[in-house]
């Protein structure tokens, strides 16, 4: 997407953020005192406060000089969310095996990467469009494919067989992956009291996920 800079927030600075996802519900309650719940959002939407990573004058400046290029709302740019940066555990590297994204089924080459969260039919399913470059593995059937099976497209996440390792029909294709998570800012203004700054206050600087 042209309004997206394919650039991470500094990392040292994202370490100390807050936040995570939401969602919106609907409720309604009736004459009888029972509910209607209602979920409005098909998806989640994380937000984050980047304001709470600013520990120093340096790192403030290099904040508002990432807001200047990003142009404020203007334009997204990637996220990293410690908590949820990868296919399987924060604590351990991908697996081929983590996710499954896909069945083969003898002619189809492109897949998205996701990720699940939960099983069974409740699971919630979420598409992951900014992998880690480099960090992308699959597996077919429990296979690990070599590199020169696949590429994956970093900027959407889409992985596309190579000719000749399309899966077959049935076959389970699965992948491991690191990933950020495609934000904007969420304020066209950052305000800075530095006299408070300096006394311990912590400026707000809110950050919203991009949704597809």
């Amino acid at each position: 997407m042209s309004d997206f800079h394919e650039v991470r927030f500094p990392l040292d600075i994202a370490r100390g953020a807050r936040g995570g996802p939401e969602r919106q519900t609907q409720i309604v309650t009736l004459a009888s005192g029972r509910e209607v719940r209602n979920s409005r959002w098909a998806h989640s939407r994380r937000r984050y406060d980047a304001g709470l990573g600013v520990r120093s004058l340096d790192a403030l400046a290099e904040v508002v000089s990432f807001f200047e290029e990003r142009r404020g709302r203007l334009y997204g740019f990637r996220w990293r969310d410690r908590l949820d940066c990868k296919s399987g555990p924060p604590s351990r590297e991908p697996r081929a095996d983590d996710q499954l994204i896909g069945t083969g089924d003898g002619v189809t080459a492109t897949f998205q990467l996701c990720k699940s969260y939960g099983s069974g039919m409740e699971a919630y399913r979420r598409d992951i469009a900014k992998p880690v470059t480099g960090s992308v593995i699959l597996a077919v059937d429990g296979t690990a494919q070599p590199p020169e099976a696949f590429v994956c497209e970093m900027t959407t996440g889409l992985v596309t067989f190579a000719s000749g390792h399309v899966p077959a029909p049935g076959a389970a294709v699965s992948a491991g992956f690191a990933f950020d998570v495609p934000v904007r800012f969420d304020t066209d203004a950052i305000e800075v009291d530095l006299s408070a700054f300096e006394a311990g206050e912590i400026p707000h600087i809110p950050v919203v996920e991009i949704l597809p």
